[in-house]
């Protein structure tokens, strides 16, 4: 879902919202949730989420052709962890397979 088709459900569902108030009203709230995240705050969202910030160190790695040192900087990513109610609601259930345990494979004729 994009910011325009969270605006579209918004005007959508709240009929007395007009257009204009809805994208106000979504860019001031993802505003407000990325100035938090560079604060270094957690955001959770009951029944959707939680994200945050994780700051991984500068560090020294290794070129693996050439087996040379390369700086690493520091680096940061977004975590999102989904709620188990939102989970529960958008994934469907996982299909049952067949595992194959050790033995079956050696008796396997292939090999």
């Amino acid at each position: 879902m994009t910011r325009s088709d969270l605006v579209e459900e918004l005007t959508a569902h709240f009929k007395h919202l007009t257009h204009r108030d809805a994208e106000v009203a979504v860019k001031v709230m993802l505003d407000a949730m990325g100035e938090a995240l560079v604060k270094g705050h957690r955001i959770e969202l009951r029944g959707f989420g939680s994200f945050s910030i994780n700051r991984r160190p500068p560090r020294m790695g290794r070129n693996p052709r050439s087996g040379e040192s390369v700086a690493i900087p520091e680096n940061a990513c977004l975590i999102s962890n989904r709620a188990k109610r939102s989970e529960k609601r958008s994934m469907p259930e996982p299909k049952k397979c067949s595992v194959r345990r050790k033995r079956d494979s050696l008796e396997s004729p292939l090999h």
